[in-house]
């Protein structure tokens, strides 16, 4: 058994994280911190299978024995909340976006110095990862492309960490891209951000949806499309179990999915 602690345990994906690992026969719950909703059962937030009480702080974690630590909070929570589990020897499972290239290599450095590791993904998802690769690998054949991302309308940060993954490892993939042919804008940003490669992206922010990525590629006479769409919150789920279950056999800081799924 994996004893767990969940950060942002109140929060829709914290409790959806909470029973995912409830429902896991190896895999075990052992603390639920949320400063917000310090005090209240679990059960309140959709936790049926569990009578425990939320915690304020990452004390918890040490007096229940957590040894993996899952966060879905916000960046400066969950920068935080890292650093408490590279310090205290705790494994951490991170889904938490918005962290910037100095974060990352802040946790690089603190991981290494640590007897925990680290798994920080911008997407839990698995068709999501492979949506991903797959636009990676479609990136060479064709001069231009787009991404556009649509998530709930809770969501604080635009692009996703999930689109500018994506633009990353196109652009990555593929130094040549058609230049933006628009000399006119008529309303600011129609054309949305410019990322990497000066791959242009756009957000989408809609009360209803979940979290769903569409990547655009065009070449001569044809075009590819490739998307993925989270219809509901446990489609993150698969994915936060296997990193939770992998993340003490990886050493200091793993960024994403694909290592854990041999892409």
């Amino acid at each position: 058994m994996i004893r767990v602690a969940v950060f942002g345990a109140a929060g829709r994906m914290g409790a959806t994280v909470c029973r995912a690992v409830l429902g896991d026969p190896q895999l075990e719950l052992v603390a639920a911190v949320d400063p917000l909703h310090a005090g209240i059962d679990l059960r309140q937030f959709g936790v049926e299978a569990s009578s425990m009480q939320i915690a304020r702080s990452a004390d918890a974690l040490a007096d229940a024995g957590a040894e993996v630590a899952v966060d879905f909070t916000v960046v400066d929570a969950a920068r935080e909340n890292v650093n408490w589990c590279a310090d205290h020897g705790v494994h951490a499972v991170v889904g938490t976006t918005g962290f910037g290239d100095a974060d990352l290599d802040a946790f690089r450095e603190r991981f290494a110095a640590s007897s925990a590791n680290a798994v920080i993904a911008p997407n839990f998802a698995i068709g999501a990862v492979l949506m991903i690769r797959f636009a990676e690998l479609a990136a060479p054949y064709f001069e231009s492309a787009e991404v556009i991302e649509l998530h709930h309308d809770q969501k604080v940060d635009a692009p996703s960490g999930t689109a500018m993954l994506t633009v990353q490892r196109m652009a990555t993939a593929s130094a040549e891209w058609s230049a933006d042919p628009t000399t006119t804008t008529v309303v600011e940003g129609a054309r949305g951000g410019v990322g990497a490669g000066g791959i242009h992206v756009h957000s989408v922010r809609l009360r209803g949806l979940v979290a769903h990525e569409e990547v655009l590629l065009g070449t001569t006479g044809q075009s590819l499309s490739i998307r993925h769409d989270s219809y509901d919150r446990t489609s993150f789920m698969p994915g936060v179990l296997l990193a939770v279950k992998a993340v003490g056999d990886r050493p200091g800081l793993t960024l994403g999915l694909d290592p854990l799924l041999g892409l």
